[in-house]
């Protein structure tokens, strides 16, 4: 019912995922800093998620935990699993998992993926994902689970339909109040699940992401800024004063920086004063 990518890139550890299936997020994925990533799928087994980083966390080999986990289980032959850490990977498929299904393990420079799925248009939906995830190395982790997600679904995903998808990921000090929570995104009824949660990131990033193409605040583009923010009622006599009193109430306070004005924040004080 369900394909997903658990993957690592450095000491970012995340999930991507989706599904016909409601509100995805709830069941599937899972991340811990340091740790590492897991996806409970098919007849998912939810405890799988919690059992799965316990183990991780005391130096068990995902394949150790792979085996671990469905030997003790009754229901093992229709679940699915997939599991990384910074150091290794591993998918597991029942053989009683509905068709098509199975999954595709592998490392590049960047760090290793686990990609696995059921009730698929066919092996492509798994084979197109990996070749996207490696094909990525440039982009920004979370970007890069989400492009993975996308190929899967361009190759006919789950033959059901779309419904839901989902977004976890993970890195020590980042996100929001240095959270480790790089992104907590979910779609949990939508007819484009997927491209639903490419938006989300898009704003997930502006809202989050540290400042990228800054722009020195001097000639004209001082004037414009100070022009603009003037009309929503933000005259402070510093520009970085009315600039910050502005962005923060706007929730773009982690894009503020001394030495400009980033560019997805000028877009959005463009827009908001927009004649």
């Amino acid at each position: 019912m369900t394909f997903s990518i658990v993957a690592s890139m450095g000491d970012a550890l995340g999930v991507a995922v989706a599904s016909k299936f409601l509100a995805v997020g709830s069941v599937v994925p899972a991340a811990r800093v340091g740790v590492g990533a897991v996806a409970t799928q098919a007849l998912a087994k939810v405890s799988y998620k919690d059992d799965a980083l316990a183990l991780l966390a005391d130096g068990v080999a995902p394949e150790e935990v792979v085996a671990r986990l469905t030997g003790d289980d009754d229901g093992h032959e229709q679940r699915q699993l997939g599991l990384v850490t910074p150091t290794g990977q591993a998918s597991y498929t029942g053989p009683a998992c509905m068709d098509w299904a199975g999954g595709l393990t592998g490392r590049d420079a960047t760090g290793g993926y686990a990609i696995q799925g059921n009730i698929l248009a066919g092996p492509q939906v798994v084979q197109e994902m990996e070749r996207a995830w490696l094909e990525a190395a440039h982009l920004p982790f979370p970007s890069r689970l989400v492009h993975a997600m996308l190929a899967g679904d361009r190759a006919g995903g789950d033959r059901r339909g779309r419904q839901s998808a989902a977004l976890y990921a993970v890195q020590a000090g980042t996100g929001y109040d240095a959270s480790g929570v790089l992104a907590d995104l979910r779609v949990d009824d939508h007819p484009e699940a997927p491209q639903e949660l490419a938006r989300l990131l898009d704003l997930n990033e502006l809202y989050f992401g540290g400042p990228t193409n800054v722009l020195p605040l001097e000639g004209g583009l001082l004037e414009e800024v100070t022009e603009r923010l003037a009309r929503l009622g933000r005259t402070q006599p510093d520009v970085h004063d009315a600039l910050a009193d502005w962005a923060g109430a706007e929730n773009y306070e982690t894009r503020l920086t001394s030495e400009g004005i980033d560019s997805r924040v000028l877009q959005a004080l463009r827009e908001a004063t927009a004649a």
